[in-house]
This record gives structure tokens, C-alpha cells and sequence, in this order.
């Protein structure tokens, strides 16, 4: 299993990026994906999850109506829109997968917001 985000970079305050998680190495369209965050001195935190469609998502409250998740089974890839960033969304962000009990983690793009 391989996940490999990009994507990141230094935004100022109001700004968008949009991050890019492309999969290898298992059935991507048969498992749910997400993106998780984790800021200097904090925990990791989930961002946002999509089902295996596409159809579902859910999001932190402190994320939604900004971010967007999104998948393209064909690409192997999940996407994740993030616009009016804030300094606060500032954290390396990572492509996330459960397989049966095993978590896998890309190894993370960070994301600067400055004010």
C-alpha cells in the first residue's frame, strides 16, 4: 500500500489549495478515504472522509463549507479542496486508508496559511 499526497504549500489567509493523494498497491475503489491534519503540539485530527463512491462525505466542523472531498476511482486518487483558508488549517496533512484493522498513512504535505 503506497499514498503519496501533494499539493501543499505556503497560501496567505482568504487563499486555496488543493491537495492531491494518489493510491497504489490495493483496491482503492473498495475502501472509504481520508484526510486527516495534524498541527505543531497537537493531535492528529480527521479533516474529511469519502465513501467508496464518492457520494458521502463527512467533514470537521471546523472545516465544513470550506474543504471539499473528493475521489476519482479511475485516477486512483482523492482530492481535497480546501478554500478561505485560515492560519489556523496551518498542519502537515495526511491521505489516510483502513484495511481491515491496519491504518496507512501517506507521509504528509504541509500546508502553511500565513495572516
Amino acid at each position: 500500500v503506497q499514498l503519496v499526497e501533494s499539493g501543499g504549500g505556503l497560501v496567505q489567509s482568504g487563499g486555496s489549495l488543493r491537495l492531491s493523494c494518489a493510491a497504489s498497491g490495493f483496491a482503492f475503489s473498495l475502501f472509504s478515504m481520508n484526510w486527516y491534519r495534524q498541527a505543531p503540539g497537537k493531535e492528529r485530527e480527521l479533516v474529511a472522509g469519502v465513501d467508496t463512491a464518492g457520494r458521502s462525505t463527512n467533514y470537521a466542523d471546523s472545516v465544513k463549507g470550506r474543504f471539499t472531498i473528493s475521489r476519482d476511482n479511475g485516477r486512483y486518487t482523492v482530492y481535497l479542496q480546501m478554500n478561505t483558508l485560515k492560519p489556523e488549517d496551518t498542519a502537515v496533512y495526511y491521505c489516510n486508508v483502513r484495511l481491515g484493522s491496519a491504518n496507512y498513512w501517506g507521509q504528509g504535505t504541509q500546508v502553511t496559511v500565513s495572516s
